[in-house]
């Protein structure tokens, strides 16, 4: 109780009236007011998102130096691990802070999520939780070119299942054939690596697709925006890489 108290009054009771306050903006169009939000919200967490995937694209990088070291101290755990350590100083990464960064980032996407879930499945404002700054639209529209956002739309589902895929396309690369030796088997590492991959590639958008058909289409509106931020975000990152980890 204790918890979810903290998440309501920090977390979802904002973004609950932050969601009410564009509704008003935009006339009240509950769509238009989705993305702005759900921008709003990626733009305030970028530094962390940023930090995440610059680190991850580091440590892509630096795998082929990563593999010659645990070679070079196979037989010594403790070396490989410090020269490992060593090589992640020297070029300035912490391979620790992408998922510490990304586990901060958890309660406000999850909050996000509620408040397009929960906040908005009965089709109506609830006044008990708006602040006394936020004034109640005059009008709600629910219809956000030719989709109902509190019914289910198998349509927006799909879409955010596919940008789910071209989303994890760019961030977990398949493993390249040229970094093995020819006739050189996979280890049980790289075996796992590429399934794991594959699953998150391939399983996750059809799963995104799936659940995001089970609710509002207003569910699956913000899964798309919030994939499509990310996927130009990942772009730009991929593109300034050399120079960021230089």
């Amino acid at each position: 109780m204790f918890i979810t108290d903290i998440f309501n009054s920090v977390i979802f009771i904002p973004l609950y009236n932050a969601l009410i306050f564009f509704t008003g903006l935009t006339g009240g169009s509950i769509g238009a007011s989705v993305i702005i939000l759900t921008l709003l919200v990626k733009f305030a967490i970028l530094p962390l998102s940023h930090k995440s995937v610059t680190t991850q694209a580091g440590l892509r990088k630096l795998d082929p130096e990563i593999k010659k070291l645990k070679e070079k101290h196979k037989n010594n755990q403790q070396d490989q691990a410090r020269a490992i350590m060593e090589l992640y100083k020297e070029h300035g990464i912490n391979p620790f802070s992408g998922c510490i960064l990304t586990l901060i980032q958890i309660p406000i996407i999850f909050g996000l999520y509620w408040v397009f879930w929960r906040g908005l499945s009965s089709g109506v404002v609830n006044p008990d939780l708006l602040y006394s700054s936020v004034p109640m639209p005059e009008m709600i529209a629910f219809k956000f070119f030719g989709f109902d956002l509190i019914e289910r739309s198998i349509i927006l589902s799909l879409i955010a299942g596919v940008s789910q895929y071209f989303l994890m396309k760019l961030s977990i690369p398949p493993i390249k054939p040229e970094e093995k030796k020819p006739g050189e088997a996979l280890t049980f590492a790289d075996e796992f690596k590429k399934g794991l991959g594959t699953q998150m590639r391939y399983v996750l958008p059809v799963m995104i697709a799936v659940i995001s058909f089970g609710f509002p289409a207003v569910v699956p509106l913000y899964w798309f925006t919030s994939n499509l931020f990310s996927i130009v975000h990942e772009l730009l990152v991929k593109r300034k890489a050399k120079e960021l980890l230089a």
